[in-house]
């Protein structure tokens, strides 16, 4: 399980501390601040499966975004 987030500073210093259990539940954060990019880019995905070694035939997204559905959809992750 990991987590790929829009954020910038702001909320890199509030919700860690306000959530631990994002955290605690994620394998890995991967935050667009850091990134240098952000979703729906394509490459934010992209760079996520390259990392985590999955196909995007094996990973699947969820998204409060209609946006950010469509753009993992267009490298092929459900």
């Amino acid at each position: 399980v990991v987590v790929l987030s829009n954020t910038n500073r702001l909320h890199t210093t509030f919700w860690p501390e306000q959530y631990p259990e994002i955290r605690a539940a994620a394998d890995h954060i991967y935050l667009s601040q850091e990134m240098g990019m952000r979703k729906p880019e394509s490459r934010i995905y992209q760079q996520v499966l390259a990392e985590e070694g999955f196909s995007a035939d094996d990973t699947v997204f969820f998204d409060d975004n209609a946006e950010n559905i469509a753009g993992a959809e267009r490298v092929g992750i459900t």
